[in-house]
């Protein structure tokens, strides 16, 4: 079973215009509702590429309860944790004249304590049967920011892989519990580094406590610096539609591969496929099936330089 959190759920809004015209109004087209948040878009990835999932953080109030309905038609099991407070929404809007996405992202519920407490007794549980566990997203009001620091250390003594997707201080406090992934895009790992140089960046990241640095490089692919080596994968071509989910697929794709016991190249060609994959389906944790399969074989991975272990 691969293990995904999402501490910060949302219910997923996809609204579609011809056109997205700065103070103007708008008649939507296309409507999308989804359970959401990155590690729920992953396990909705997973669970299409076979793979048994369990997803669990917290939802709550009116939203939490449709988010909840909506997963429950879906493969991923439910072991999220209540909280008093309205789990939040996010809006994507897509302009079909270019293609484009603006997202809306709400803060959040606010956490107790006791919410917390409750959480980590389910986190702990679900350690016990976990083949690997992704750490994902946005920490709601509450939490404190050394939060995944102690879920990575949660999920080490339990000797379960983990990889930590986030972002700014949370990622900063959660490197130093050495995790064995990290996904950050090229901000992230710029504002963690300081260097915006990729390799450097991704260098100076193993350095701060990852075990192995997934850079995401959006169109352009990804460079992993690993104990075992430096790869770069691109896809084929640039795509376009649109990029919400991308990035969680690219996870789904580590993961899974990391489960598989793949090598690093194929690991790097799967979560690439996906990631473009995803820019051409409609919605977050969705990918386009036809478009992965065929990318798979056409996705380029090359050794990019040697790295220290």
């Amino acid at each position: 079973m691969i293990l995904t959190v999402t501490l910060n759920t949302a219910l997923d809004l996809t609204y579609g215009v011809p056109a997205l015209v700065p103070h103007t109004s708008h008649r939507v087209g296309d409507i999308s509702e989804r359970p959401g948040g990155k590690g729920l878009n992953v396990a909705r990835v997973l669970s299409a590429l076979g793979h048994e999932t369990v997803v669990t953080g917290f939802a709550g109030g009116a939203t939490g309860a449709v988010l909840r309905d909506l997963l429950a038609g879906l493969p991923p099991r439910d072991a999220l944790v209540a909280v008093a407070g309205n789990t939040r929404r996010t809006i994507a809007v897509v302009d079909a004249s270019t293609g484009d996405t603006t997202q809306l992202n709400e803060p959040g519920p606010l956490v107790t304590a006791g919410e917390w407490a409750a959480f980590l007794t389910t986190y702990r549980k679900l350690l016990g049967e976990a083949d690997a566990v992704a750490l994902c997203g946005s920490l709601p009001p509450g939490i404190h920011v050394g939060a995944y620091a102690e879920l990575v250390r949660l999920a080490r003594a339990a000797d379960v892989p983990v990889l930590l997707d986030t972002s700014g201080e949370p990622l900063r406090r959660g490197i130093a519990a050495r995790p064995d992934l990290i996904k950050p895009n090229a901000d992230e790992l710029a504002q963690l580094t300081g260097s915006r140089e990729p390799l450097r960046a991704t260098r100076d990241a193993r350095r701060r406590g990852a075990h192995g640095v997934i850079a995401s490089l959006g169109a352009d692919g990804m460079l992993a610096a690993t104990p075992d080596g430096t790869w770069r994968a691109a896809p084929p071509a640039r795509v376009a539609g649109n990029p919400t989910g991308a990035g969680d697929s690219a996870v789904a794709g580590l993961l899974s591969g990391l489960v598989e016991g793949l090598s690093w190249p194929d690991r790097l060609r799967r979560a690439v496929a996906l990631s473009t994959a995803t820019v051409l389906a409609p919605a977050a944790g969705e990918f386009d099936r036809a478009a992965y399969e065929e990318l798979l074989s056409r996705v380029r991975v090359e050794e990019y330089a040697p790295t220290t272990a």
